[in-house]
């Protein structure tokens, strides 16, 4: 076994399907594999969410068993053509554990290249007809080259891992995305903004602007996740499944001290559990009851558990933040285009304009590249260099 891993990883380095610094931990999770003496995907990512693995490395170790497989031609994808595709696919991304946003977005566009193919009598697993759906998504519905991206992704999810086929030539159909600069507001901007902002809904806003959030990890933040004392945040699985630390505004801990209490009111009338992140619920039992685990921002309603169809609690839905960012920039006159993820991009650039250095601010942001960080210099040359107090907010 020890020549196959060998062998394998030079399969992998010579078809440049893994980036070599990465060769060395999916031969880890093939060892893995065999020494769990699970007979397939769905039994090893049960066997390693038991073990406490996180959903990053459980989509890895998934990806290097599919890889594997493929090189040895024993791979566990279901016989081409029978049950229903869409099904399969959605299984197939649930063992990995990919988000929900992910499932969703891909079932979306592999059962809209489905009906493409159906429409012009195309065979859905040729390359040729893979290629043809990417052109009609640019050349006629000319969807950004972002979206046209998520659909090539989703696609290769398809192709690979539900019928088990490496479609040819792809590569020069995938999009290039355009680098734009993102609109910033000057500080007087964003305050008047604010100013508009009321009640939770402005709370959330006034947190991603002074902390450099997205909306989402405004909204998931816990309880345990504010550090008042060393003023600080934590923000759990951010993009890419990844932790990080950002700065809580001191202007702003009275007004999260007044939501947490009023958080707690709620959770001590209630026996009803918040929802947890991935295998948070099954490694700790009782914590979806448990004050640390409470939201920040929770929900006055109730959801059903996708899995076991129980009432959980969740937190804020978007769409109310969203549409109070919507308004108070109405309000307050600027005709800029912003919404709320424009707080973030304030947020970096305002603190570059203070004197914060880039490499700081990556980390804040939890960019995984200095590169993608690079850009809000772009966007400060044509702004004011003046200097700016830390506490944005201030």
């Amino acid at each position: 076994m020890g020549f196959d891993l060998e062998r394998f990883a030079g399969n992998l380095k010579g078809r440049g399907v893994v980036n070599d610094r990465y060769i060395p931990y999916y031969c880890g999770w093939i060892k893995m594999f065999i020494y769990s003496g699970c007979s397939g995907d769905d039994e090893f990512s049960a066997w390693l969410e038991a073990e406490g693995r996180d959903d990053w490395q459980i989509r890895q170790a998934m990806n290097a068993l599919q890889l594997y497989q493929d090189y040895l031609g024993t791979g566990v994808h279901a016989v081409a053509g029978s049950g229903n595709p869409l099904e399969e696919l959605a299984v197939k991304l649930k063992v990995r554990h990919y988000s929900k946003k992910t499932v969703k977005a891909y079932t979306y566009w592999c059962k809209d290249y489905l009906r493409f193919c159906g429409n012009l009598s195309r065979d859905k697993k040729e390359s040729s007809s893979f290629r043809d759906y990417l052109s009609y998504l640019a050349l006629q519905r000319k969807v950004a080259a972002s979206t046209q991206n998520q659909a090539f992704n989703g696609l290769l999810f398809l192709f690979r891992n539900v019928w088990g086929i490496e479609p040819a030539d792809i590569n020069a159909v995938r999009a290039r995305k355009p680098k734009r600069l993102p609109v910033v507001l000057s500080t007087v901007e964003v305050q008047k903004i604010l100013k508009h902002a009321k009640g939770t809904a402005g709370m959330v806003l006034r947190l991603c602007y002074s902390a450099g959030l997205r909306l989402g990890e405004a909204l998931a933040l816990r309880v345990q996740d504010i550090d008042f004392e060393s003023k600080s945040i934590l923000v759990r699985s951010g993009k890419g499944d990844k932790d990080r630390i950002t700065m809580l505004a001191p202007s702003l801990v009275p007004a999260i001290s007044a939501q947490i209490e009023s958080s707690r009111n709620l959770f001590e009338t209630t026996s009803v559990p918040v929802t947890l992140p991935g295998a948070v619920g099954r490694k700790y039992s009782g914590a979806g009851r448990s004050w640390s685990w409470w939201y920040v921002f929770p929900s006055s309603g109730l959801c059903c558990d996708d899995v076991t169809g129980e009432p959980v609690r969740h937190h804020l839905h978007p769409s109310g933040i969203q549409n109070e960012m919507r308004k108070a920039v109405r309000l307050s006159g600027i005709s800029k285009r912003a919404g709320v993820h424009t707080l973030r991009h304030c947020f970096a650039t305002h603190l570059l304009m203070t004197g914060v250095d880039l490499c700081e601010i990556q980390e804040l942001l939890g960019h995984k590249s200095l590169e993608t960080t690079r850009i809000y210099l772009h966007v400060m040359k044509h702004m004011s260099n003046r200097k700016e107090k830390i506490d944005l907010l201030a």
